[in-house]
């Protein structure tokens, strides 16, 4: 895909060290993730390993600078949920506003729909008051992306001394027949670039 000059492309192990040095503004600055400490490196590769081993990952580059990551994740162990997947964006600060965020998720939702995957499940943080750790910014994108809120949970997250709620939101994105099409895995996926998904 190219938008504006954003490049997406499906992402590797090699991309992890630039992945985590944009996760790591959100951890050490943000409440938009509730980790306390910045993963290692090692442990970053090995949470990427388990989500591609099923699921797309995917990176924004913009004039050859990686800008922005996003992937889907198993939303619940249990059989009956392999229908649904949690998803994740992560944009470097500084290039926030720029369509990264929309272009990694729309492309994200081209390939979950190829995989047959039929529900989107966002798990946002939200604040009670909006504070310099964190604003009501991500739900308003997922707004925008068409999710809907489905559920909030009251005071689930504390960080830099404060609580702060949790919201799921949902987006449909398949027919729920009585027979749903099995998912097809990530590494099974018949597609050399996102971009024979357009």
């Amino acid at each position: 895909m190219n938008r504006d000059s954003i490049q997406i492309r499906r992402a590797n192990l090699n991309d992890a060290q630039k992945f985590l040095d944009i996760y790591s503004y959100y951890v050490i600055n943000t409440a938009i993730t509730f980790e306390y400490e910045v993963p290692s490196l090692e442990e970053f590769r090995r949470r990427m390993s388990d989500t591609l081993s099923r699921y797309p990952y995917l990176a924004a580059e913009r004039n050859g600078e990686i800008v922005g990551y996003a992937y889907a994740g198993l939303f619940h162990s249990r059989a009956a949920y392999q229908w649904n997947v949690e998803t994740s964006i992560y944009v470097k600060q500084d290039c926030r506003g720029g369509g990264v965020g929309k272009a990694l998720y729309e492309c994200l939702e081209r390939i979950l729909k190829a995989q047959n995957i039929l529900n989107l499940n966002a798990c946002i943080a939200y604040p009670v008051h909006e504070d310099e750790y964190l604003t009501q910014d991500s739900v308003q994108f997922h707004e925008k992306m068409d999710y809907q809120m489905v559920g909030r949970f009251h005071h689930s997250g504390y960080k830099f001394g404060r609580w702060y709620d949790m919201v799921w939101m949902e987006k449909l994105i398949g027919e729920h027949s009585e027979n749903p099409v099995p998912v097809t895995v990530f590494p099974d996926l018949k597609i050399t670039s996102p971009e024979q998904l357009e």
